[in-house]
């Protein structure tokens, strides 16, 4: 009995230890696992803060350009004297007669062979499903019909106020989407989803419809087919990216140039027009505001109703515009103080001003430049000598307002100040929400603007709501798109959603991965395009030349220079080597990349200089390009390029740039393909080219 008794004892301690062996187990597996997703969701975040922070300093980019072309109207002026030019064409397109009478689009054949959509105006629903079916096809909408939709738009929003009102009680919800920036899955997700759109099925669309996706022309013609279709139960609001310079950046004009290589151009013009005429707000019940950005402790909704928001094409263009109005003022004044002497003067006060009457401004930053007005003269605004300039205090405000709305973003910390890191709008806080919602007994606001992980953010004490429309926006996986359905009650509904099938296989370490891999490739173009400031601070740190800097030192250069405001620290494993000691081989920044097509004629300097503005000397290019053929002269190309080095302070001499211009000329008949010439300055990572070329020899062997 005894020895029974001691062998249940033992049992029970081997059982005890084993419980206790399983419960260190579980506790150092869950200990390991949540390391594990602490460093996932470190991951993650830094990734994001990398698309982010790329992203808005790309859009501040506008800035540098605004400032480029600022700098043409303070120094210089008739190119060729051949009518207008590409400042003018920004701040007032020379409208095509062919666009003004009303049936412009009947000249233009359908050939027999197209299979696509043929609509009839007005739309029928049969037209929109055809539209729908087409799109899912991969189909074409031809142009004479895309010109006739667009024609019929331009006059519907004509009558539409600046803030369009609606209300919940003649319909169940009411749906609200962000940003889709040419995302047809998305769109076509939503419909599938939600219901397409109709009296049952009212939507309200946030703004930036196109740019960044290769749909854009399919999701806006969709838009304001439906808009056509139910006016009453389909509203637009215009985004920052409705906007001329916008689409040069990101993508929807070459997309719109390659899709209609006939009526392309006729086609932009009119879709400029349109973007110009969307609603700046919408309210529901007179609680609910929907803008596409932000507000400002300047928003005032009565004044922004009154504004004449067609006028306002973009944030360049109005910069363009005032400091036009500022030296066609200077001019005026000039010419009046010489009336005395001259009774002829006063025929000339709204006159370009004469070459001889200019002196170009000094570029002290690039003493080794050296050029005349007459060697350099470039186009003035001969297409608006003979507008009367508005007044500068009005205009302004309303640029401001409708500025404000279009590009501000919300901040946690109380006031108001200007958003640097885009370059527009500025960043409100939630005292400046509760100021406007109080003034117009507003209870919510709705915004888009900002790309979220989860397609939506709440913030101000729930009063601000993002909303955002375009899932995988960064990467495959990289976040999910969201709508919200608001009904009587006001209360918002979320609804979520992620496109692609490829994405719903992959585990979230996966998805992490790829994103990461992305991000980071993106931040290293970034390293690379910035290659001499970077190696110049560095060797500020770096006194004895030994290659290497602090781990702090080399993060203080790169937030200095790049000023991403990123977590260096955390991102250094990735980007660098570091020596035995501890210390950064900075130079190893820069090894894992290199330059696409190399040209014998392009010095360093040079070529740095394009690697990093290269996108904004193909807006200028594209601009200087009237007929969108991807061909300029080389005198375009040689003018352009000294004025945009003299404005940058680059010291690049004329002889370089004249003998790089002769060298891709690679036909000789006086034209230079552009978008060839600067697809050789995109940065490549050698990695790539490396796998590029083994699948290049692979093929070759096996042929």
């Amino acid at each position: 009995m005894g020895c029974g008794t001691s062998a249940v004892a033992t049992e029970t301690q081997v059982k005890r230890v084993e419980e206790a062996e399983a419960m260190k187990a579980a506790v150092l597996i869950q200990r390991w696992y949540r390391r594990y997703m602490a460093h996932l969701e470190m991951r993650r975040r830094y990734t994001w803060n990398i698309f982010q922070s790329i992203e808005y300093a790309g859009e501040q980019d506008q800035l540098q350009l605004s400032s480029f072309f600022s700098f043409m109207l303070d120094n210089f002026t008739q190119l060729n004297g051949n009518g207008p030019d590409l400042i003018s064409q920004l701040l007032d397109p020379v409208l095509d007669p062919w666009l003004g009478r009303e049936t412009c689009f009947s000249c233009i054949p359908v050939p027999d062979s197209y299979t696509g959509p043929r609509l009839t105006f007005p739309l029928s629903v049969s037209d929109t499903n055809a539209l729908l079916n087409a799109f899912k096809e991969q189909q074409t909408l031809h142009a004479k019909y895309l010109l006739q939709l667009l024609c019929e738009t331009k006059k519907l929003l004509r009558q539409m106020p600046n803030i369009v009102h609606l209300s919940t009680s003649y319909t169940k919800d009411i749906t609200i989407c962000g940003d889709l920036h040419g995302r047809l899955d998305d769109l076509l997700l939503i419909f599938y989803k939600n219901g397409l759109p109709s009296a049952e099925t009212p939507y309200v669309f946030n703004g930036d419809f196109v740019d960044r996706g290769k749909k854009s022309i399919e999701v806006v013609v969709l838009l304001f087919a439906y808009f056509l279709l139910y006016p009453d139960y389909m509203h637009l609001n215009r985004g920052n990216h409705e906007d001329h310079i916008m689409n040069l950046r990101y993508g929807f004009t070459k997309e719109v140039m390659q899709k209609y290589k006939t009526h392309g151009r006729e086609i932009l013009q009119l879709f400029q027009d349109v973007f110009s005429l969307l609603p700046l707000a919408t309210v529901i019940d007179g609680k609910i505001l929907i803008v596409h950005g932000g507000i400002s402790d300047q928003t005032d909704l009565d004044f922004l109703n009154s504004v004449e928001r067609h006028k306002v094409r973009g944030l360049v263009c109005f910069i363009l515009r005032r400091r036009h109005c500022q030296l066609t003022h200077q001019d005026s004044a000039a010419s009046c103080s010489s009336s005395s002497s001259s009774s002829s003067s006063s025929s000339t006060l709204c006159s370009p001003r004469s070459p001889s009457s200019l002196s170009p401004r000094p570029c002290p930053s690039s003493p080794s430049i050296h050029f005349t007005v007459n060697s350099l003269q470039v186009p003035f605004l001969d297409s608006l000598s003979s507008l009367s300039p508005p007044s500068p205090p009005q205009y302004e405000r309303e640029w401001k307002q409708i500025v404000d709305i279009l590009w501000s973003d919300p901040k946690n910390q109380d006031g108001c100040y200007p958003n640097t890191f885009r370059g527009g709008g500025c960043y409100f806080g939630p005292d400046v929400t509760q100021r406007l919602m109080l003034q117009h007994g507003l209870q919510l606001l709705i915004r888009s603007h900002e790309c979220k992980q989860e397609g939506y953010e709440l913030c101000h004490g729930g009063r601000v709501i993002t909303i955002f429309s375009a899932s995988n926006y960064y990467e495959e996986g990289s976040n999910r798109g969201a709508y919200i359905k608001m009904g009587k009650d006001l209360i918002p509904r979320f609804y979520q959603y992620q496109v692609g099938r490829g994405t719903r296989k992959l585990t979230l370490t996966q998805r992490v991965r790829v994103a990461e891999s992305s991000a980071l490739k993106a931040l290293k173009e970034q390293l690379f395009t910035h290659r001499s400031e970077l190696m110049a601070a560095f060797k500020e740190f770096d006194h004895n030349n030994t290659g290497c800097v602090s781990v702090s030192e080399w993060a203080q250069v790169l937030e200095s220079v790049l000023r991403l405001d990123l977590p260096w620290r955390t991102l250094r494993p990735h980007l660098v080597r570091l020596t035995a000691e501890g210390a950064v081989e900075y130079e190893s920044c820069f090894e894992d990349m290199g330059s696409g097509t190399q040209l014998a004629q392009v010095t360093p300097n040079l070529a740095e200089t394009l690697f990093r503005y290269r996108t904004d000397i193909e807006i200028i290019f594209n601009i200087i390009d009237k007929d969108h053929s991807g061909l300029i002269s080389i005198e375009e190309f040689r003018q352009t390029w000294r004025l945009f080095s003299a404005h940058l302070g680059v010291d690049i001499n004329n002889q370089a740039i004249d003998d790089l211009a002769r060298s891709i000329d690679f036909n000789k008949d006086g034209s230079i393909d552009f978008t060839e010439f600067l697809e050789a300055f995109r940065v490549v990572h050698k990695l790539d080219k490396y796998q590029h070329q083994s699948r290049m020899d692979s093929n070759t062997e096996r042929l």
